[in-house]
């Protein structure tokens, strides 16, 4: 019995642990359509053709606005980070409620089953909002206790909520999918598996379909507003139409898979090449490579007090290994971890949840809870205060792993979060991207060490600010404001909705309250209080936080408390996004000229390249441009190649045990492939001759790094006799 009692008392104190970790890791007139569903004036595009029913309102009347500005800018505020779907993630249980149902709002917006019949069984709820978790479960059509904006545990993205703040002049939304694995596993109510990829891949599934959901209600394919865009120009094109353009972003923990185990890696690099073809494939362009836990890619910006040494504990049961920290060697640091270090949620505006403290418990209670959660005889690092006051910055930065997933992505155009990095992580990877001058480098919720921020905007990066309330959130735009115009950044809201973050609540009593009716940012519309069922809220008593609906009326709280100017630029933060973006997309990675005249327009090599324990890149080279890899002591073992424009092309490859290859000759448009595949020989060398002009490269290899250029009509690259692996290449048509 005792021994019994002694493993309830284990599972509790593990439970406690895992609750802990959740709140911690995210860390005038009315709307067009009534409860019962409605059915839109004819001729308004704005309208669908028919709601569900039941459903909420919108309250918004007026056209959305349309078309650029004189200068060819789209218009609109940018939500650089919020999460629709992450109902579906953490094992399915933790966020009660769904963006949308076709049978609408009453079969949406339901609480979790374990929450009825009185909250009792809420225990994220005690975690995040303190308390004893109870509260009224009931949704449709009352919500006397939620959504609101110290309750993560409820949906706060239903469909018309987000329509509401479209129609008010929001044009970007970056919907970021998220989970964690061992959130998952640790918390006892779920309905499914915790493998995160899984999880990733369900809710861009669930985007695919909401953009669906909206589709048919606005009477066919393409004809909604929510519209998921996979380049720049195609979300400039949906907010010429006036309608909101969705990017597909990912925040977890282990992505690929790429957790470690006592330090040592359980991906590989054709595990980040895969993922990163998958992802991409599916729409997915902005991404994080590490969140919460130091992982096989990067260490992780630590979070403070007693949340961060929950999450710490949790990571050791993960991983096996606590956080390490080292002096700070530059001006940025990561935050203090330790007990004591922190103040409560309500009070420092931390935007990654709450700290424990804040449910009422104290340290010392939190401290015992974190400690039994531990395996017998390990015990929680002590970092100490006066260490902690002189810097420690996570020893962990980008690993060669983690530089591989960043080349990765850049050669795929795509964006880079980087909020959650080390600040030696973050700066490893700012180099890396200023090495290649690429701008794709994003902060969308406030976590990155403010010292990075010009070199952010020199890149030509974006960042979004946190929805502090709506004075904070003013205070904090203005303070690199000067800054944005310097480098023609734009400026953005990172919400983070729906992700356990701390969100703005009934506005200060002081000052001008917001009057409605008031009219969107443009003018063009007008918005009175949102009402779903018989629940009316009101950004001056419920908080711009609440749910989705009611970030227009926080913006108008920005407005009248004195940030017009700040309402200006915010309004502006679409097409400052999208520069980002379309700069990433145009960017051409590692280009390197080795003609001795200069590189011919007319004419085009492409090559790609089989890695060893990677296969074919899903990427090719290009005039220029990089196959292979570097860093990373791995040979290419075969190569494809083909050219436009110059005439003929012979080339053979020198293989480890085979030596020379035979000669392949092709000409324009053809494809050769030389080296082996499926026998792990490496490419030691390869020779390549053109018909007409010349041909120029240079070769990485193993031990030597990047060889001296070569050009001529016949050309070398590698080495022979030497036993050494060539390793990346690239290649030039010349005049």
């Amino acid at each position: 019995m005792k021994r019994r009692r002694g493993l309830r008392r284990r599972r509790g104190l593990l439970y406690g642990l895992a609750f802990a970790l959740m709140a911690l890791t995210m860390g005038p007139a009315a709307g067009a359509a009534a409860d019962g569903g409605s059915v839109a004036a004819a001729g308004a595009w704005w309208d669908p053709v028919a709601r569900p029913a039941p459903d909420s309102q919108v309250n918004v009347t007026g056209e959305p606005f349309t078309g650029t500005d004189t200068q060819g800018r789209v218009r609109g505020w940018v939500d650089a980070h919020v999460h629709l779907m992450s109902n579906e993630g953490f094992g399915g249980r933790l966020v009660c409620g769904r963006p949308f149902s076709p049978a609408g709002a009453a079969d949406a917006l339901k609480d979790c089953p374990e929450h009825y019949p009185n909250g009792i069984l809420a225990l994220f709820d005690m975690i995040t909002k303190g308390g004893d978790g109870r509260h009224d479960p009931t949704g449709w059509p009352t919500f006397g206790d939620w959504p609101a904006h110290d309750s993560a545990t409820h949906q706060q993205t239903y469909y018309a909520w987000v329509e509401r703040a479209w129609r008010a002049g929001q044009r970007v939304l970056v919907n970021d999918m998220v989970t964690n694995g061992v959130i998952c596993s640790l918390y006892f109510f779920k309905d499914r598996g915790c493998d995160e990829m899984t999880a990733i891949r369900l809710q861009i599934r669930k985007t695919y379909e909401l953009q669906d959901f909206v589709d048919r209600m606005y009477g066919g394919p393409g004809r909604g507003w929510f519209r998921v865009v996979t380049d720049p120009a195609q979300a400039r094109e949906v907010i010429r139409q006036g309608k909101l353009a969705v990017v597909l972003g990912v925040e977890t923990s282990e992505p690929f898979g790429c957790k470690q185990v006592f330090d040592r890696a359980q991906c590989s690099a054709a595990d980040i090449e895969r993922g990163l073809d998958e992802l991409h494939g599916l729409g997915v362009r902005s991404m994080y490579l590490c969140h919460k836990f130091d992982n096989a890619l990067c260490g992780v910006r630590f979070d403070t007090g007693t949340t961060g040494m929950a999450i710490n504990a949790g990571q050791f049961l993960s991983t096996g290994t606590f956080w390490s920290t080292e002096p700070c060697t530059g001006p940025e640091q990561d935050n203090p971890i330790g007990f004591g270090l922190a103040p409560a949620m309500a009070g420092d505006h931390g935007h990654d949840g709450a700290v424990v403290e804040s449910g009422g418990t104290d340290e010392e209670q939190a401290r015992d809870r974190i400690q039994a959660a531990l395996p017998a005889g390990v015990e929680l690092p002590q970092y100490g205060s006066a260490l902690q006051a002189q810097g420690q910055c996570n020893r962990r930065g980008l690993t060669a792993l983690g530089e591989h997933a960043v080349r990765g992505m850049i050669k795929r155009g795509m964006m880079l979060e980087i909020d959650h990095m080390s600040v030696k992580a973050a700066g490893q990877t700012l180099r890396v991207m200023e090495a290649e001058r690429y701008a794709g480098v994003l902060s969308t919720h406030g976590w990155m060490d403010e010292n990075w921020t010009e070199r952010v905007y020199r890149l030509g990066g974006f960042i979004a600010g946190h929805m502090y309330e709506a004075p904070s959130f003013a205070a904090e735009a203005r303070k690199h404001a000067a800054m944005r115009a310097k480098y023609g950044a734009g400026y953005g809201i990172g919400t983070d909705m729906n992700g356990f973050a701390w969100l703005p609540g009934p506005r200060a009593a002081a000052g001008n309250p917001v009057r409605y009716p008031f009219r969107s940012p443009d003018g063009g519309s007008v918005l009175d209080r949102q009402v779903t069922g018989s629940r009316v809220w009101d950004v001056n008593t419920d908080g711009g936080g609440a749910h989705y609906g009611l970030v227009p009326d926080w913006i108008e709280d920005i407005r009248v408390t004195g940030g017009q100017d700040v309402v200006d630029e915010l309004m502006r933060g679409a097409d400052g996004y999208l520069r980002t973006w379309q700069a990433s997309r145009d960017h051409v990675p590692g280009r390197f000229d080795a003609c001795t005249t200069r590189m011919d327009p007319a004419k085009d090599i492409t090559y790609q390249a089989h890695v060893a324990d990677i296969g074919w890149q899903g990427f090719k080279g290009s005039n220029g441009t990089e196959a292979g890899t570097t860093g990373m002591s791995k040979s290419i073992e075969a190569l494809r190649l083909s050219m436009r424009g110059a005439g003929d092309l012979w080339i053979r490859a020198h293989v480890q045990n085979l030596g020379w290859q035979p000669w392949q000759h092709v000409t324009d448009g053809q494809q050769a492939e030389v080296g082996t595949v499926g026998r792990s020989l490496r490419l030691e060398a390869v020779e390549i001759r053109v018909g007409a002009g010349g041909i120029a490269g240079r070769g990485h290899v193993q031990n030597v790094g990047w060889m001296a250029p070569v050009a001529g009509t016949t050309i070398a690259l590698g080495t022979t006799g030497r036993s050494l692996r060539l390793e990346a290449l690239s290649l030039n048509l010349c005049m």
